[in-house]
């Protein structure tokens, strides 16, 4: 959490802030986080210079007091993104230490967040590792122990049993981290039943460190890699298992990458399952299997409105989606590489087909919305030609609208209301218009539907991408309204529709399918729950589980029309 926050912090303040921005040292102990922030014009300011001006972020380390003061007198704005667990330590050491305490300090002497909490001691500091440190520390009759917040949890409670033994009137706070503490109890648990445990994150990272030294504790090989082109192949392609744990510092797509490479490693027993894994990727990465959902839901959609099932319907939502979500990802290409780095180099390297697939697909989901009609061909072609526009200036500089909105993207969530109505459009409302131009509750009601599943879908996947687009400033529905309170949403958008579907048929809004949707609700919702929990991993196995809810759709669809 302190680690997340500070990182926020900084990127808010470069996304938004004019002037130089720096962080007091290093904000994290990880070289891909720091080459974003350098590349996002944010400077590591190692002394305190006078003569600067701008901003300056205080680490999720902390500083010592002296350190903030000096800052603060030579004219800097501080942004303190100290961890609140580190300030909890501070406060601790601080109000024992105007009583005349002397502070004992387990952890590593060096670590910037040792050497911030040295400073609100008052002087009376003392730094150990071991127990046999204790013996370097002069007689004192009062004394508190503290733990640096990433310690190891087993070391520090060998420590504290030790001087309530030897010191029983010293206070002893286990101020360890519950986050450190929960992980280093789950890597024990996962190194019974793994062969190896690769360690993400940076080799300068204590807390990363010292998890790879818990794995070794219980007897299993650690792998400590900063990323996936460090992987030990020869290795670790003969195990069976291998459990990954990673860093507080470790983002979320240098993680994504370590599991999708291992993800796609060939297991010696069973080659078949790499033929599977490399189709499944190829369809996931260029949207073609999204694309066939589209289908599928536009099939789902017609027979839920009480029409009847079309060709050219299905075809056209299928070619609208595929060139919509091949176009997005090139116009988001700068947050898609830190979201999805192996998605970023799929599309560099097969750039050309995937440009002429987008414009190909686009123009024959535009001639078969003709076929069907005038006014469908029409709303396509509008709501086309917003997508096209989304990254466009389309309101001159001097005009200002709320934070100077000049494009449809820099609307905050915009691009997942967007996706989500034009799905429900293109699968719901124009097989509708084909058939009939009368405006109906029925086709109200399927394309609000159609919509609200697309939207879960993308706001779910905009929760995992939360990180890059932060990166890059972009505004997403999860960055506006936390993570917390987007799931909340998704989950009260889920029960809303459960009820509305079971209601819909005797209101005359649906056909009898919609018992069936009702499956589809609880299939999306089991996603949600698994995510949650942390009962499934991103990678593609998981992605391709999401994605399949369009499919599952179409299949429970099919059934109940072969049982009507």
């Amino acid at each position: 959490m302190g680690v997340r926050r500070a990182v926020e912090m900084v990127l808010d303040a470069a996304n938004r802030q004019q002037g130089p921005i720096y962080t007091c040292g290093p904000l994290i102990h990880n070289p891909q986080v720091l080459e974003i922030l350098a590349e996002k014009g944010v400077t590591v300011l190692h002394d305190i210079p006078g003569g600067k001006h701008g901003s300056v972020v205080i680490r999720a380390h902390g500083v010592p007091p002296q350190a903030r003061q000096a800052l603060a007198h030579d004219g800097y704005a501080i942004i303190d993104a100290t961890c609140p667990r580190v300030i909890k330590v501070q406060t601790i050491i601080r109000k024992y230490a105007k009583e005349g305490y002397v502070a004992i300090i387990v952890g590593d002497k060096d670590h910037p967040e040792v050497v911030g909490l040295l400073g609100y001691a008052g002087g009376k500091g003392h730094v150990i590792s071991h127990p046999d440190d204790l013996d370097e520390i002069p007689p004192v009759e009062r004394a508190i122990v503290v733990a640096q917040t990433t310690q190891d949890g087993h070391l520090f409670d060998h420590i504290a049993r030790t001087i309530k033994e030897r010191f029983p009137h010293f206070k002893v706070f286990n101020t360890i981290c519950d986050s450190t503490v929960k992980r280093q109890t789950e890597i024990r648990e996962m190194a019974e039943s793994v062969d190896a445990v690769v360690v993400v994150g940076g080799l300068d990272s204590g807390n990363t460190r010292r998890l790879a030294q818990v794995v070794e504790q219980e007897g299993v090989r650690a792998f400590h890699i900063e990323s996936e082109a460090e992987i030990d192949f020869k290795a670790i392609e003969p195990l069976d298992s291998v459990g990954i744990t990673a860093g507080a510092s470790t983002p979320n797509w240098v993680i994504k990458n370590v599991y999708r490479t291992l993800e796609a490693l060939p297991h010696q027993k069973r080659r078949w399952r790499l033929a599977v894994f490399r189709i499944r990727r190829w369809l996931l990465l260029s949207n073609l299997y999204l694309a066939v959902g589209a289908g599928c839901l536009s099939y789902a959609c017609a027979l839920l409105s009480g029409i009847r099932p079309g060709l050219a319907s299905a075809l056209m939502a299928v070619c609208y989606v595929l060139s919509m979500h091949i176009l997005n990802n090139f116009i988001g290409r700068e947050a898609v590489r830190y979201n999805d780095p192996d998605r970023a180099s799929f599309y560099d390297f097969n750039r050309l087909i995937l440009l002429t697939l987008a414009i190909v697909s686009g123009g024959v989901g535009l001639f078969m919305a003709f076929i069907q009609g005038p006014v469908p061909f029409l709303v396509l072609c509008i709501i086309s030609l917003l997508g096209v526009l989304y990254k466009v200036k389309i309101i001159p500089g001097r005009l200002k609208v709320g934070k100077k909105i000049q494009r449809i993207s820099d609307i905050p969530g915009s691009k997942t209301v967007l996706i989500a109505v034009a799905w429900g459009i293109v699968t719901a409302a124009l097989p509708h218009l084909s058939v009939s131009l009368k405006i109906t509750p029925t086709m109200l009601f399927v394309s609000l539907w159609a919509s609200v599943m697309a939207f879960v879908r993308t706001a779910f996947f905009d929760v995992l991408d939360m990180q890059g687009d932060r990166i890059v400033g972009q505004e997403s529905l999860p960055i506006v309204l936390g993570e917390r309170k987007t799931f909340r949403i998704l989950e009260q958008l889920l029960v809303i529709f459960l009820v509305a579907l079971i209601f819909a048929p005797m209101m005359h809004l649906a056909t009898t399918l919609a018992y069936g949707m009702l499956l589809s609700v609880f299939y999306m919702a089991a996603i949600l729950v698994a995510f949650r929990r942390h009962w499934a991993v991103p990678g593609f196995r998981f992605e391709f589980l999401v994605e399949t809810l369009f499919v599952f759709t179409a299949i429970v669809s099919g059934l109940w029309q072969l049982l009507a």
